[in-house]
């Protein structure tokens, strides 16, 4: 199964998305979840990112939280709504939200 998953929140830990289980995994950064995608603390990058999954993140998300959208980490994509709704139609056969 191609699971998609929106993080809407910002967290060093998110225990419901380690117990996910899919043959493909992405996780969609929106609202305050653009946070993982930029933030560090102590050095550390948000955990989200080191899942071995696909993470996206939404740029006018960034963009009104003030965050430059060339600047988050290497291992996330920037996509706008038009690609968000790519993903949903193409890439994803289920979308959960947390």
């Amino acid at each position: 199964m191609k699971l998609g998953v929106f993080v809407s929140e910002y967290g060093t830990t998110n225990d419901t998305l380690e117990r996910l289980k899919a043959d493909f995994l992405g996780i969609v950064l929106v609202q305050n979840g653009v946070y993982n995608a930029v933030v560090s603390e102590n050095g550390q990058t948000s955990p989200v990112l080191g899942k071995g999954t696909k993470v996206y993140a939404l740029s006018e998300d960034l963009l009104v939280r003030g965050f430059d959208p060339s600047k988050v980490d290497k291992r996330v994509t920037v996509v706008d709504y038009g690609g968000v709704v790519d993903l949903i139609f193409n890439n994803f056969e289920k979308l959960i939200w947390l």
